[in-house]
């Protein structure tokens, strides 16, 4: 895989997770703070779309059929993802999904798309793979007996398959149409507001309070949210999906090694042991 890519896959893994650190109390706020971080978004990046290219192409129809489809997708995502966390340890959904998502867009990818990577390149997948979901685990309470199926852990399956489905249709329709990144993100992220809109239709004023209380995490997120993606996405452009898409979960051993060092969490030495997993993967993504 190029240098080029892997930088910027590694660059959104350090934007992701430099805005899940940064705005992470306030994206507790559920849609409220989803219907900004999209007005937000779309805000702050539409005026870049005529200095990164435009549309990308003169095919109105793919790129309107491309970020519909998107746009549906993510929100599916966000409310799977959000049901998760009402039901379930958020460890563990948020280990499940980010570990069981990039494995299905492997999968896909080398069935639908074509995609043959190598058997080194594999490999690395798969300790990048195994790294993320270890570090999701650690925080996991191993005490008590659940009895059944794991509400937790079926949530983040069932994000892990939305995952896997929103990238590989966005590598689909930035390929197929030729569209720019910035304006793909941009388009997606407009179209995610009417149906937020519609869920706090009732909520209105919780909607402003939160507006007035959070603004600078809001504008942050605005910032580091879409660019993380719009950098997955040019990326996807000149590498396969299935080494970019495991490769941008290197945010989650950002955060974890936050959460050690930083904030002081639980069980430093099993979060570092992970993650030099996770490194011994990308290195292997990149040989």
């Amino acid at each position: 895989m190029s240098g080029l890519a892997i930088a910027l896959a590694l660059a959104a893994a350090v934007a992701h997770a430099a805005w899940n650190v940064i705005a992470h109390n306030v994206s507790r706020a559920g849609v409220p703070f989803l219907w900004w971080g999209a007005l937000a978004s779309a805000v702050i990046w539409a005026g870049a779309i005529p200095f990164t290219g435009g549309l990308g192409t003169d095919d109105l129809r793919g790129f309107l059929l491309g970020v519909g489809v998107s746009a549906v997708l993510h929100v599916l995502y966000m409310a799977v993802l959000q049901r998760g966390y009402q039901v379930g340890d958020l460890s563990t959904v948020y280990a499940t999904a980010r570990g069981s998502g990039p494995f299905r867009s492997v999968i896909i990818a080398m069935v639908l798309l074509g995609e043959r990577p190598s058997a080194v390149a594999l490999g690395g997948v798969a300790l990048v793979l195994l790294g993320v979901i270890g570090i999701g685990l650690v925080d996991r309470d191993s005490s008590g007996v659940r009895r059944g199926v794991d509400p937790a852990v079926l949530f983040g399956l069932l994000t892990g398959v939305m995952i896997a489905t929103y990238t590989i249709w966005d590598a689909h329709s930035v390929r197929e149409w030729s569209l720019s990144p910035v304006a793909f993100m941009v388009g997606t992220t407009v179209l995610q507001l009417p149906f937020y809109s519609v869920v706090v239709r009732r909520r209105w004023a919780s909607v402003w309070q939160l507006g007035r209380r959070e603004w600078r995490r809001i504008i942050a997120f605005g910032i580091l949210s879409p660019l993380s993606y719009i950098l997955v996405l040019q990326a996807i452009t000149i590498a396969p999906v299935a080494l970019i898409a495991p490769l941008r979960e290197v945010s989650v051993v950002l955060i974890s090694l936050f959460g050690a060092f930083v904030l002081k969490e639980s069980r430093p030495g099993l979060r570092i042991a992970a993650s030099v997993v996770v490194v011994a993967g990308v290195v292997l993504l990149a040989f």
